[in-house]
């Protein structure tokens, strides 16, 4: 049986991390940047433009269905957009189809889910990501408490507006996802090995 993982997780909340090291803990690939590194090979497109595109929704607030039907081929911008997160879906898919993985955003629980992942939401309190962005984040050093709290809340609210816009599902809804952990005043080294040994139980 494949053992194939994916990471939503909120800003801050040290997802990435967790990824990383479960994926060490299950010894299978890990894929994040290495996704943008493939997509730039295979567009061309520059590593900032591809970062944005990853942020922002071609039209706010209308879900990938209903903006087709609007017809917003006529948008070169727009295509471009779409084209990056077609892209990016082919990627993701050719990696899982390859070997088991941990892969980290990118709506990868919705592009992958007819191969049935074990789809991970990481969440925190307010608190424990300022304390952890400023840990991991120079530029967070430089930031108030409510610079910083805009600043997550602001990469959070995009990540949502994404997510509902490509998938037309809810971005944190414990319904679309089998795991939902809490990372608040938590080592993430320790969460990793439960949590792998808790994804092992869901595969076997």
């Amino acid at each position: 049986m494949s053992m194939i993982i994916t990471i939503s997780r909120e800003f801050g909340s040290g997802g990435r991390e967790l990824g990383r090291r479960l994926a060490e803990a299950l010894h299978i690939a890990y894929y994040d940047q290495e996704i943008v590194k493939e997509l730039m090979e295979r567009t061309g497109f520059a590593l900032d433009y591809v970062r944005q595109a990853e942020e922002r929704i071609p039209v706010p607030l209308l879900p990938i269905t209903t903006a087709r039907t609007f017809g917003i081929g006529n948008n070169s911008a727009i295509e471009q957009q779409l084209s990056i997160y077609n892209h990016e879906s082919d990627i993701i898919k050719e990696l899982a189809e390859k070997s088991d993985c941990v892969i980290v955003g990118r709506c990868a629980d919705y592009v992958l889910r007819d191969m049935d992942p074990v789809r991970i939401f990481v969440y925190a309190d307010i608190e424990s990501k300022l304390a952890r962005c400023r840990e991991k984040g120079p530029d967070a050093k430089d930031m108030t408490d409510r610079e910083l709290r805009q600043r997550i809340n602001s990469v959070d609210k995009k990540r949502s507006r994404y997510y509902q816009f490509y998938t037309d599902n809810i971005w944190g809804d414990k319904e679309n996802y089998d795991i939902c952990i809490n990372t608040s005043a938590r080592d993430i080294k320790r969460l990793s090995l439960l949590l792998a040994e808790l994804v092992k139980g869901i595969k076997s």
